[in-house]
């Protein structure tokens, strides 16, 4: 849900001028039943290629839709997805969602910083400097240097995170939103190698990815130069997001798990696994990048949106 108030008129013009437009609700209705690229709008809109470009690159300013590049069968291709289910719009001087008083607990975690794994070659990793120990070797994995890590590859098996929940006593959990730029895994690279990625948490697989590749037919936007051009170059950014009912994979609902299934209540930490499962279909490995390489600069991403009565207020950190 997206709140927009006085409090922020930046947003809140930005957010209207976005949705001033027939053509731009259109597209926004459309993206309300699956994801399209561009030239998918175009044709169901009957527009102009280039009109729809534009339309999305001002949807896309206001944070209304989400875009990623993915590989086609002559390059690449941009996607897009909706973000917000809703749009609430307060228009008092002080937003009448502070009585429900919504919040987002967000830690970004280095994908260093795992607490366990279990790996099988093709296995490595890659800080900005230099390759970090010996490639294709698990043992490695446990070595102190792999919290530098800005790149982890491995063909099988699984990095295990645990993220700090310092959630305020009383509050309820709305959502849970984990989010990471992953692909493939395979000896150089190669687009068409697909691979069931799953995420676990707190032991409960919350749903299954089906990457489309190792992808490396060009160069990753933040790689370092030392980085070899015939190795993965970077990955999808992909977004997992729970619920009071359902699982939801970017704008697609993947899985009946909802966040009372995942007992994150009056816990100190959060386990998050990634991970392939020994059962998927396809046994693809995983990349998995930092901030510091691939295409996106962020690191693993954990958000926690709840909420807190107004009578909570003045006792919210109390333990």
């Amino acid at each position: 849900m997206l709140e927009l108030s006085f409090n922020d008129p930046e947003k809140l013009v930005t957010v209207t001028h976005a949705l001033s437009t027939r053509s731009r609700i259109d597209i926004l209705q459309l993206l309300n039943a699956s994801k399209l690229n561009i030239i998918e709008i175009a044709e169901a809109l009957n527009l102009p290629v280039s009109t729809v470009a534009n339309h999305i690159k001002v949807l896309e300013a206001a944070h209304l839709i989400h875009t990623e590049m993915l590989p086609a069968s002559r390059g690449a291709m941009k996607v897009c997805s909706r973000n917000y289910d809703d749009i609430h719009i307060a228009l008092d001087r002080v937003s009448s969602f502070a009585t429900r008083d919504t919040n987002v607990y967000e830690v970004q975690m280095p994908i260093g910083h795992y607490s366990d794994c279990e790996v099988a070659p093709t296995c490595g990793m890659a800080s900005t400097e230099d390759m970090i120990l010996k490639e294709d070797d698990p043992a490695s994995f446990y070595h102190p240097k792999h919290i530098d890590a800005q790149i982890i590859w491995l063909a099988k098996g699984y990095l295990e995170y645990l993220l700090p929940m310092d959630i305020p006593q009383g509050a309820t959990i709305e959502a849970l939103e984990l989010s990471m730029e992953i692909c493939s895994e395979v000896a150089t690279y190669n687009n068409d190698w697909p691979s069931d990625i799953s995420v676990w948490v707190n032991g409960t697989e919350i749903g299954m990815w089906t990457s489309p590749g190792d992808l490396g037919d060009r160069r990753g936007k933040l790689n370092p130069a030392w980085w070899s051009d015939g190795s993965t170059q970077y990955g999808i950014l992909k977004k997992w997001r729970v619920d009071c009912n359902k699982t939801m994979l970017d704008k697609d609902k993947i899985s009946d798990v909802s966040l009372s299934d995942l007992h994150l209540e009056d816990k100190p930490k959060l386990r998050l696994r990634i991970g392939i499962h020994p059962d998927a279909k396809h046994q693809g490995g995983i990349n998995l990048f930092g901030n510091e390489f691939g295409d996106h600069e962020q690191n693993i991403i954990m958000q926690v949106r709840y909420t807190m009565n107004a009578g909570d207020k003045d006792a919210r950190y109390a333990k």
